[in-house]
């Protein structure tokens, strides 16, 4: 244990990297869409994206009272999209109003558009 120990304070004083994240050999774009994908991966925060749409901004109570899940786990679900840049929120009062972020579905519509174009300029001609 006491050799190991040594050991990463050695490597740490030469400035010796142990390893990099498998994010690092990625751009940032493609990391940020991954970050969107996996924010968006799970269902309840779909369900979450789509009541924000119909009602443009809302407080956590009113999504907890629309969907079959605890006000913690609601909470945790937005605080997800939220890191993600999908959804913003306002403190108003004691409760934070969210709404989806423009700038993110600027950013998706972007994304998905320069797919769309690339396959049709391919024209299916895959496999």
């Amino acid at each position: 244990m006491f050799i190991v120990l040594i050991s990463i304070v050695i490597l740490q004083y030469y400035n010796i990297q142990m390893g990099a994240t498998k994010t690092d050999h990625f751009t940032d774009k493609q990391n940020a869409i991954a970050s969107i994908a996996k924010a968006m991966g799970h269902p309840a925060r779909i369900a979450i994206i789509d009541y924000l749409l119909k009602n443009n901004s809302c407080i956590c109570g009113d999504i907890v009272d629309s969907l079959p899940l605890a006000q913690p786990t609601v909470s945790q679900h937005l605080k997800e999209l939220k890191h993600a840049g999908i959804i913003k929120g306002n403190v108003e009062g004691t409760a934070i109003c969210y709404c989806i972020d423009e700038k993110f579905i600027q950013k998706l519509h972007t994304y998905c558009q320069t797919i769309f174009t690339k396959l049709n300029e391919k024209k299916n001609n895959c496999c």
